[in-house]
């Protein structure tokens, strides 16, 4: 499983650890992801994403998974959820 966040691409990022005497070595800054299950309202079932902090303070601000997925471009993405993003743009057509 790779360490990206499924909703907004999200990855880790390269740096240096700095000592006192400013000693360069290569490190990681992985991203803090979480596993959530989030509600679609259209769908009317949970989705399993492993996503960042930041990306679920996002979907909370933008009214849900459904209306921060219709907003989000799809090479953003992960296969999963552009799978997800498609099921509840059909849903929401047949609605209408």
């Amino acid at each position: 499983m790779s360490r990206r966040c499924e909703l907004t691409g999200k990855g880790p990022m390269t740096g240096n650890n700095v000592s006192h005497a400013k000693n360069r070595t290569r490190r990681r800054f992985l991203p803090n992801l979480n596993d959530v299950t989030l509600q679609s309202e259209t769908l009317g079932r949970g989705i399993k994403l492993k996503i960042s902090a930041a990306a679920l303070r996002t979907v909370d601000h933008r009214g849900g998974l459904d209306a921060f997925l219709a907003k989000a471009k799809d090479d953003e993405l992960s296969t999963s959820a552009l799978k997800v993003k498609k099921e509840i743009a059909k849903a929401q057509s047949a609605e209408a």
